[in-house]
């Protein structure tokens, strides 16, 4: 029998999560895609910069993910900011919703990939920086560069 080849399949990031976030506890979900949004996926044209998560009485939803309409698709073709539904275990959803009615926390999208050939996004709940906060995190940055510059060249 033949070896079967991964092949490697685009990983969709949230880069403003981590800038925006205090990035707590994380939690993979499955995701309810469409087969056009599948292949759509699979080809990575996909932006979950602005998207957010809400639980809803349905369970809980992903808002404003923009996967791009399947090019080869046709007129069943899916809308390009629809809705879609997480799959979590309940035990998950209260402890996710807890922790965000204890006040000050959002869940956040940050990154939605592939896993055993299943759509999977990563969530966290996050806490929201203020602007200090946010500056902060530039200067250690920034110090952390230079560090590296310095160490680089003594060698």
């Amino acid at each position: 029998m033949a070896a079967r080849r991964e092949q490697s399949l685009p990983e969709v990031s949230n880069p403003k999560a981590g800038r925006d976030y205090f990035i707590g506890p994380t939690y993979e979900a499955g995701l309810m895609l469409l087969g056009t949004e599948v292949k759509a996926l699979r080809l990575g044209r996909a932006n979950i910069a602005d998207a957010f998560i809400r639980i809803s009485p349905k369970g809980p939803m992903l808002y404003h993910a923009h996967i791009a309409e399947y090019d080869f698709g046709n007129l069943n073709n899916h809308s390009t900011y629809r809705p879609r539904k997480l799959l979590l275990k309940q035990a998950e959803i209260a402890k996710i919703t807890g922790e965000v009615q204890s006040g000050g926390a959002a869940i956040v999208p940050l990154k939605i990939y592939f896993k055993h050939g299943l759509a999977k996004c990563l969530l966290a709940v996050g806490k929201g920086k203020k602007q200090h906060d946010k500056r902060h995190d530039l200067k250690e940055r920034d110090a952390k560069r230079e560090i590296s510059r310095a160490l680089s060249r003594r060698r």
